[in-house]
Order: C-alpha cells, then structure tokens, then sequence
C-alpha cells in the first residue's frame, strides 16, 4: 500500500501538483496514518526530480583523494536510526532518509558515536583526502557534538573540518566539491553529490530495517 501511495504521490508531483495538496489527496486515498504520509512524503518525487538527481550523482570511488562536504546531522542521524532499528526509507530516488525530524535540539544517544565512527572509516576506506562537516549553529548542542567529532577524527588521524553555520545547505551549495546528503532542497541544486548514507548502510549496518519505497 506504500508502495501505491508513493507511486501515486510521483505520479501527481510530476504533473505539478502541490506537494501538501497532493499528499493529502493521496494520504486520504489510501486512509494513511500520520506517520505512514510522512513515509511517503519523504520517498516520493516527481520524474523530472528523480532523472535530475540521478544525473548528477557520482560514484563513491571517484572520491578517492578528493574534497567531500557533509551535511552534517542529516547523515548523522540517518545512520543514528539505522543503528538504532529504526525504520530506513529507500526513496525513489535511491536515498536512505529516516523517519525522524530535527526540533531546533540535537540529543547524543547511544549510537551517536558509533556512527561517526562508522562514517569516518567508510571515508577513510573510500580515500577522501578531506571531509568538510557542516552543524547547525542555531540546533543547541552542535557545539558539544562538533568537540565529540574533532576528538575522534583526531585520534584517527581523520582531515575533518566541523563548521558550525547557520544554513548548512546554503554551505553545501557553494561548495566547491561533491556533497553528501540525502536533503531533496540539495540534492535538486547542488552540482554533484553522492550517496554516502546508502552505502554504510548497506555494508555496515546489515540488520537495518530498510523499508523499499523506491518502486524499482
């Protein structure tokens, strides 16, 4: 039934249908709840969006030796959740995007560490000279969390950059090199990017609960 439900969302969102309209329309449809057409809402774009992203994205082995910015809490998190058994969307445009959503406050769990840990040393294997990490200055607690990644990448001998600024997409769209981030406002302007979160997903974390919206 969420497979229909996004399939119909694409379908609406590539005739230029509104977003809000257009999920509601969809949601009542198919007699979602709250939490299954926030699901669907974050898998579903429309065919002009889905070929665009596809055609800017770069493989991961092209990284070796290169520049990558990070868009900081929306890889974090997705990796967070995955660790954490928390339900994974493959989005139909080949994203892994959790369910959750950031209220202004970031809160270290249990598997905020691992994570990083997780994400430093795919980057490490994948040979990225530099990584530059971009927080949210005004979410409370990127302070505490950017101290936490500067320790581990210095103790792993990690090139990391954490910045803490007030818009990290503005940040990510002006970078001078691919992005990684899963956020559908990048991923539509930005020059290149890459799938990051998939692949640890993938290769590390294999009892996550992926849940296949992608129609593929």
């Amino acid at each position: 039934m969420l497979r229909e439900a996004t399939a119909d969302l694409s379908w609406l969102l590539s005739r230029g249908y509104a977003p809000t309209s257009a999920l509601k329309l969809v949601g009542d449809r198919y007699q979602l709840d709250a939490r299954q057409r926030v699901a669907v809402g974050r898998a579903a774009c429309s065919d002009a969006e889905r070929l665009s992203r596809a055609g800017r994205e770069i493989p991961l082995t092209a990284l070796s030796g290169q520049t990558l910015a990070l868009d900081g809490y929306n890889v974090l998190t997705t990796v967070e959740a995955a660790l954490a058994g928390g339900v994974i969307l493959q989005a139909r445009d080949q994203t892994f995007r959790d369910m959750a959503s950031m209220h202004g406050s970031f809160r270290r769990v249990a598997e905020t560490r691992p994570a990083l840990q997780l994400l430093g040393q795919t980057l490490e294997h994948l040979g990225v000279a530099r990584c530059r990490w971009y927080l949210d200055r005004p979410v409370s607690n990127s302070g505490r969390l950017k101290r936490l990644m500067d320790e581990l990448a210095q103790s792993a001998g990690w090139f990391w950059d954490v910045e803490l600024v007030t818009s990290p997409d503005r940040a990510l769209l002006a970078a001078d090199c691919p992005v990684a981030t899963a956020d559908s406002a990048v991923l539509d302007r930005c020059s290149h990017w890459v799938n990051l979160v998939r692949q640890v997903v993938l290769s590390q974390v294999p009892n996550a609960w992926i849940v296949d919206l992608s129609g593929t």
